[in-house]
């Protein structure tokens, strides 16, 4: 699932590594995430957060804090370097490829390994059935594109807010399964 919206989504400032809070909106985009869960009948096994406050809170509010969460470093955004926090419009023609790389950030192919690897370690348990991994748009697309058979259903290269995407995990492969969007009136 993708973290809601926050003040630098609507500032349309870059953050990766950076945080800034959920907005009113951002809540009540976690609360519909957690009301599409809860609708669907999910429970979980076990739940992991992006170190960032904005995943964790995201989180939080999807589950009604019905669960005890790891926060794990892999499931951070990609690492834009000295561009953390500066303005969108600064962002290169996607994809990225290595462009932050030169700025002290990190390429997409870091990203995406770090994303891989993390989201299989998760999933090493014989006993994880179900889980709940909260990350961000830029980390969760660039792990779908690069590491996920995605041929049953395309994603764009940014995912709304708060978007939970189900993904079926075999024998070390990854398939998307589902995206569900949350609405908020």
């Amino acid at each position: 699932m993708r973290h809601g919206q926050t003040l630098f989504n609507v500032e349309k400032k870059i953050q990766g590594w950076c945080d800034s809070p959920l907005t009113d909106l951002g809540i009540k985009q976690a609360q519909a995430a957690g009301k599409i869960l809860d609708d669907l009948g999910v429970t979980f096994d076990y739940c992991y957060s992006s170190t960032s406050e904005r995943a964790c809170d995201t989180l939080e509010i999807a589950t009604h804090g019905k669960y005890p969460y790891e926060r794990l470093k892999g499931l951070k955004e990609m690492n834009f370097g000295s561009f953390e926090a500066m303005d969108e419009f600064l962002h290169p023609p996607y994809p990225f490829g290595d462009y932050y790389a030169h700025f002290g950030g990190e390429s997409e192919t870091e990203l995406s390994d770090r994303m891989e690897a993390t989201l299989k370690k998760i999933m090493e348990p014989v006993d994880a059935k179900n889980v709940l991994a909260v990350s961000h748009g830029g980390a969760m697309a660039n792990f779908v594109m690069t590491k996920v058979d995605s041929s049953q259903l395309a994603i764009e290269p940014k995912l709304p807010n708060c978007a939970i995407l189900k993904l079926q995990y075999h024998d070390g492969k990854f398939t998307l399964v589902q995206l569900y969007a949350p609405k908020v009136d």
